[in-house]
Formats: structure tokens, C-alpha cells, sequence
């Protein structure tokens, strides 16, 4: 009796401590309340959250100009607007999809929330640069959104080509607009690369070796390299084109010694990686899902693996397949024809990875996987239309048509979306805590479907039927009446499929079923966190024991302990086998990203109007990372005790 009572004691003493354990992470990981609170959050969670909502804020408004372009063909010679609206309409809408909704959403969005839970760490790399990023892409968000509400949008299209985008051909600001617009969300991009690559080499939990990093985490890290490699080139493109119209460069200018193609290459060299940019986190979506309701390990890890790897390499490999029409030499052309076609290969290989787990497991039919099934058709009709793209021949006959909208909206909604509205699914009770609707989620998935095949199918007909891209009207006779009608209808089932998901989130925010921390009875990491997680996201820092961590783990499965509670505390692991290899400390809550995200638009927005803004702005943005850097009295003292800046 005495020994069963000793041991009632030893336990209730452990729960103590985890609850004191519990108010310490609390008090030092909480963000900093009240309204001057909102604008130092540095945590991956609250600031991730950000990313999300902004994104998808940004995918309606972009959803809501894509309306307005289908009303004005869904008559031939109709007049709701002009021309010279429709150029800015459709220019805004490819731009804020590319550039404000799909990379940030799928790259940025995700990796910041995801992650660092996935990995089993307490916060991302850098916070704070990672909160600069966050307000760098909202305020480039604003800025060019402000510029179409005051007639002056950009209107050259989503890639403002020169020369129809040089000072002679564009007058006024709106090219500047997309120049800077594209400076402000490629800085944001680039910061999320660096703090995802170094979260996943150096943050990891002990036990989680590179062959055992999960997929969706591998699919980031892919994607990030490749931001790493390809943004830079979109961003020298731009500031040239800025340079060109502000400072009277020649760059672009044949005339002055300038190159027009150069542009284009500089482009595609960022815009066909961009794709895949887009389309990796979608597929690596769709492994995590597909392995959680196939109840099983995924088949083929290190063919999924490598597939990544291979999509990443092979996509820098073929940007000049946007440049067939251009006249560009046949050897040229045969070679990147070849490529554009060998990319289908790494893509291939991940389906027949994804049908051999959903056929060799007990799936369950959950939102999630009936968007991964949507993914799976619709995707497949894109990739079969981008063989035909691909070829020189077609591509010259199909080259400007809706054809080619068809194509990339297939392959882009079809490999993104589709995948994004399974995450938000699967994900939400993360997130959130409640979950969401099964029978609303249905109904928005089966509209969502159904409305965009019949709205971007028959797209494939009218552009075989010739008619072209970027027109704001079309003559009675052309014969594309009906076609673009079926389409405008499509558009309100689709609309009606985002609308009826709005209304689930809203509604389940509100009355959704309690989730439970794994609700799915997943095998990730992030599910052994609360819903939604704490501050300190892990009470003690895991180890892993398999690919699906809660799945492999022991009963006596340990944990990592001896971390201070006073300050923000993470450990460091090792590259390859992820063994523990030290400790770091975590920099706080502060107000000086938002303020050198605020200097820095000012920066951007003033070199629109005077190239001075530069070298003006470069004094308050040097205070401003001053503040940034300089460690507190607090952090100074700790450090001193801790014989940080002592010499040896």
C-alpha cells in the first residue's frame, strides 16, 4: 500500500512539473499583446497565419477580375468596359495570381506554418527577417493595388515585354508599378528560401536524418532552392526595365546596343521555374495526404524524393519554350523541345507512386483526398496538353490562342489549387482547432470541379478555333459566341465552389467540431503539437524514429530535455543524421522589421518617381537594421553570463 502510494506521489510531482514546465515556454514564447503587440510578432505561426490569409485575400480579388474579364466575352462586341480597362483587368489578374497568391501561398505561406512543426523544432530560422518579409509582400500587395484604384494598374501583362513595355511605348507610371511590385514580392520570397533552407538543415529534431525528412518538407526545400536561383533573375529584369524608364538606361533599346530577347530570357529564366515553384508544394501536398488517408507509409519515398530533386533541376532547362515564336535558331529549339518534354518523366513517376499507395492501402474518402483526386485528373489533362505545347510545330499554330490559357490553367489551378484546397483541409484543424464541414466540403469541391472544366475547357476549342489571348472583344461572325458563354457559365459554378468553402471556414470557426491534436490519426510530427499549437509549439523538442514519425515511434520513444525556459531556445542538429549539436537562442518579439518593411516601400514606391529615393531612403533603412540587431540590456547581461562574448 505504502509502495502504490509513493507511486501516486512520483506521478502527480511529474505532472507539476509539466505544468509548471508548460507556464514557463508560455511566458517566454507568447507574443506580445495589444495593438502595438501585433506589429513585433515574429513567431512562424502567427506570422504564417498572416501569409495564408493575405494570400488567399489576394486569390479573391484576382478571382473577382477574372469575372469581370469573362462578363466582357461572354458577348461578342460588348462594351461594359474599354480596352484600355481590360489591359490593367487582365494584366492585374495574371499579376496578383503569379506573384501575390500562388508563390506566396504555396512556397511561403505554408513553409512558414508548417514547417518548424513538421521538423519538430519551436520557431523558423530568422524570425525576424521572416516578419520583414511578411510586410514587405503585404505592403507590395497594397502598393500596386492602390496604383489600379487610381487608373494607373500595370497594363502590359503579367510579364511586361519590352518594347511594349519601354518609356516610348507605356508612358506614366503603370510599367513602374509591375517593375517594383516585382522587387517587393521576389525580396519576400528570397528571405522565406533562406529561413526554410536553414530551418530544415540546422533545426531538425534528433533521429530525423535526410532520409527520413518528410516529404511535404522536402518539396519546400526543393522549392526553395530553386526561388533561390531563379528570383534573382526576374529581379534584374525588372530593375533593368525600371532603370531603362527612369534613368534613361538602354538595356532593352536595339538602337543604343540594347537587346529586346534579353528581357525574355532573363523572364522565362524565373518564369518556367515558377511553375514548378507553384506546382512542387502541390505535389508534395498531395504525398502527405495520400499517405494519411491511405493509411500508409507513402510507396516509393526515394523515388518521390528524387523526383523533386529531378523537377527542380530539369525546370531550369527549358524557359525558351515560351520563346518558340521569337525566331530563335532550330538546334535551340530541338533541345529545349526535348526538355519540356522530359520533365514529364519526374512528374510521371510521383503518379504512379500516388496510385500504388492509394491500391496497396485502405483509403478513406475525406475533403482532403477528394481534392487529391480532382488533382489527379485535372493535372493529367494539363501535362497531356503541355506534349502538344511543347512541340515547335503546334506551339507556332497554338502560340497567343486561349489554347494556351487552357493549357497553363490546367496545369497550374489543376497542380496548385486543387492540392492547396486539400491542405487547407487537412491543415485547418492544425490551425484552427475545430474542423471543418465534411458534407459543405464536398459540395464546394464538386462545384469547384465541375465549374472549371466547363470553364477553361472549352477554352481548348476556341483557341483552336483561333481565337487569341489579351482581346477585350471579339466580331459577331467570329463563331466563339457560345463557347465563351459556356465559359462565363463555368465561372459562376466555380465561383459558387469558393464561395460555399468561405462559408464552410466561417461557419466551422464558429460551430466546427473540436479537433484533438491528430484528428486524422496522421503519422507527421506536426500532429504530435496541440490544435492549435501552443507558443512554443512542442512542450519537449521530439526525436524521430521513422518517415512517419508518430506511426514509428517507440513506447519509450525520448525526448529532448535540459533546454533554458527563460529565453527562446532551440536545438541545433547536424546536416546529415540530425544529431544534436548544440543549442541556439532565438531573437524576440520587436517592432524594427515592420519598420525597416515600412522604409523600405517608402524606398520603392519613391524610386517610381525619383531614383533619389534610393540613396535618401538608405540612411532611415540603416537605423532601422541597427534597431534591428542591437540586443537589448537584457539579452546583453544573459549573454555575458553565459560567457558568450568572452574569449577562450
Amino acid at each position: 500500500m505504502s509502495e502504490q502510494r509513493a507511486e501516486l506521489i512520483e506521478i502527480d510531482v511529474s505532472a507539476e512539473r509539466e505544468v509548471a514546465l508548460a507556464a514557463e515556454l508560455e511566458e517566454i514564447w507568447q507574443e506580445p499583446p495589444g495593438f502595438l503587440g501585433w506589429f513585433k510578432a515574429v513567431h512562424h505561426t502567427t506570422i504564417g497565419k498572416r501569409y495564408i490569409v493575405t494570400a488567399f485575400c489576394f486569390f479573391l480579388a484576382a478571382g473577382l477580375l477574372a469575372g469581370a474579364m469573362r462578363l466582357q466575352l461572354a458577348f461578342p462586341e460588348l462594351h461594359l468596359m474599354g480596352p484600355d480597362l481590360y489591359n490593367q483587368i487582365f494584366t492585374m489578374h495574371g499579376t496578383v495570381m503569379m506573384f501575390l497568391f500562388a508563390v506566396p501561398m504555396m512556397f511561403e505561406a505554408l513553409s512558414v506554418y508548417l514547417v518548424p512543426l513538421m521538423v519538430g523544432t519551436r520557431n523558423i530560422a530568422f524570425p525576424r527577417l521572416n516578419a520583414f518579409s511578411y510586410y514587405l509582400f503585404l505592403f507590395g500587395g497594397l502598393m500596386v493595388f492602390a496604383f489600379f484604384f487610381v487608373n494607373s494598374g500595370p497594363d502590359r501583362g503579367w510579364f511586361s515585354y519590352v518594347p511594349l513595355a519601354s518609356l516610348r511605348y507605356a508612358p506614366g507610371k503603370r510599367a513602374d508599378a509591375w517593375a517594383q511590385l516585382i522587387t517587393f514580392t521576389e525580396v519576400s520570397a528570397l528571405s522565406v528560401a533562406v529561413e526554410i533552407v536553414v530551418t530544415v538543415f540546422k533545426l531538425r529534431a534528433p533521429g530525423m536524418s535526410l532520409n527520413r525528412i518528410p516529404i511535404f518538407v522536402w518539396g519546400q526545400v526543393v522549392t526553395a532552392f530553386m526561388v533561390i536561383f531563379a528570383m534573382p533573375g526576374v529581379v534584374v529584369s525588372s530593375t533593368m526595365l525600371l532603370l531603362d524608364r527612369t534613368c534613361s538606361t538602354q538595356f532593352f533599346n536595339p538602337a543604343n546596343g540594347g537587346d529586346v530577347l534579353l528581357f525574355q530570357h532573363l523572364f522565362w529564366w524565373f518564369g518556367h521555374p515558377e511553375v514548378y515553384i507553384i506546382f512542387i508544394p502541390g505535389t508534395a501536398i498531395v504525398s502527405t495526404i495520400v499517405a494519411a488517408f491511405a493509411r500508409r507509409h507513402v510507396f516509393g519515398y526515394l523515388a518521390l524524393v528524387l523526383s523533386l530533386i529531378a523537377t527542380g533541376f530539369i525546370a531550369f532547362g527549358l524557359w525558351v519554350h515560351h520563346m518558340f515564336a521569337t525566331g530563335i535558331p532550330q538546334m535551340s529549339e530541338s533541345f529545349f523541345t526535348a526538355a519540356s518534354m522530359m520533365i514529364a518523366i519526374p512528374a510521371g513517376t510521383q503518379i504512379f507512386c500516388w496510385l500504388a499507395t492509394i491500391c496497396t492501402g485502405k483509403v478513406i474518402l475525406k475533403t482532403p483526398m477528394w481534392w487529391v483526386l480532382g488533382f489527379f485528373f485535372v493535372f493529367v489533362i494539363g501535362g497531356m496538353t503541355g506534349i502538344y505545347v511543347a512541340s515547335v510545330p503546334v506551339d507556332l499554330q497554338v502560340h497567343d490562342t486561349y489554347f494556351v490559357v487552357a493549357h497553363f490553367h490546367y496545369v497550374l489551378i489543376g497542380g496548385a489549387v486543387f492540392p492547396l484546397f486539400g491542405a487547407f483541409a487537412y491543415w485547418f484543424p492544425k490551425i484552427t482547432g475545430r474542423m471543418l464541414s465534411e458534407r459543405l466540403g464536398f459540395w464546394s469541391f464538386s462545384l469547384f470541379l465541375i465549374g472549371f472544366n466547363i470553364t477553361f475547357f472549352p477554352m481548348h476549342l476556341v483557341g483552336l478555333r483561333g481565337m487569341p489571348r489579351r482581346v477585350y472583344t471579339y466580331p459577331l461572325n467570329a463563331g466563339w459566341r457560345l463557347l465563351n458563354q459556356v465559359e462565363s457559365a463555368g465561372y459562376i459554378l466555380l465561383f459558387a465552389g469558393v464561395l460555399l468553402f468561405l462559408i464552410n471556414v466561417v461557419r466551422s470557426l464558429r460551430h466546427g467540431q473540436i479537433a484533438g491534436p491528430n484528428p486524422w490519426d496522421a503519422g507527421g510530427l506536426e500532429w504530435a503539437a496541440a490544435s492549435p499549437p501552443r507558443s512554443y509549439n512542442f512542450l519537449h523538442i521530439p526525436t524521430v524514429n521513422g518517415r512517419e514519425p508518430l506511426w514509428d515511434a517507440r513506447p519509450d520513444q525520448p525526448v529532448v530535455i535540459g533546454l533554458h525556459t527563460d529565453v527562446r531556445e532551440v536545438v541545433t542538429t547536424r546536416i546529415m543524421d540530425a544529431e544534436p549539436e548544440g543549442r541556439d537562442e532565438m531573437p524576440g518579439p520587436t517592432i524594427w522589421p515592420f519598420i525597416a518593411a515600412v522604409v523600405t516601400t517608402a524606398m520603392f514606391v519613391g524610386s517610381i518617381f525619383r531614383p533619389l529615393a534610393i540613396g535618401i531612403g538608405s540612411v532611415p533603412l540603416a537605423i532601422a537594421l541597427i534597431g534591428w540587431f542591437w540586443p537589448t540590456r537584457e539579452e546583453s547581461s544573459r549573454r555575458r553570463r553565459r560567457d558568450i562574448w568572452q574569449q577562450e
